[in-house]
């Protein structure tokens, strides 16, 4: 996979204000922020680079307010990393292309994986199947 490297400004001048505090600062989006997203078969792509994350079929509702899916479309794609912040330990998952913080994945999820990628919307641009 092509890495993709931007400075600081770069990634500033490209993304809103509230993208660039998530993806670029390991911010999160109010709870609730996009309960708008489409319904029809697709792929949510990363907001800084464009790679393919999550299919709709495998998103869920979860009841926390950011959207859910149970899986990744492709799993060396979406990375980890510990987050001790908050004096919380959890799993933060962030593009392996970009760098680009996504949210974080619990194990509290549906079968068939068990796992809730809880991500903000703002990380997420859609594409719709054609």
């Amino acid at each position: 996979m092509d890495k993709i490297i931007k400075t600081d400004a770069e990634w500033r001048a490209q993304l809103s204000d509230m993208a660039y505090k998530v993806t670029r600062k390991h911010g999160t989006e109010r709870a609730g922020t996009h309960e708008d997203f489409p319904k029809e078969p697709g792929t949510y792509m990363c907001v800084c680079c464009g790679a393919p994350l999550f299919d709709q079929g495998a998103k869920f509702e979860s009841g926390t307010g950011w959207p859910s899916f149970y899986q990744p479309v492709d799993a060396e794609q979406v990375g980890e990393t510990v987050d001790r912040s908050f004096f919380m330990k959890r799993t933060e998952v962030h593009c392996n292309r970009c760098e680009a913080h996504l949210g974080h994945v619990f194990p509290d999820g549906p079968q068939p994986t068990g796992l809730r990628y809880c991500i903000n919307g703002v990380a997420l641009e859609f594409e719709a199947e054609e």
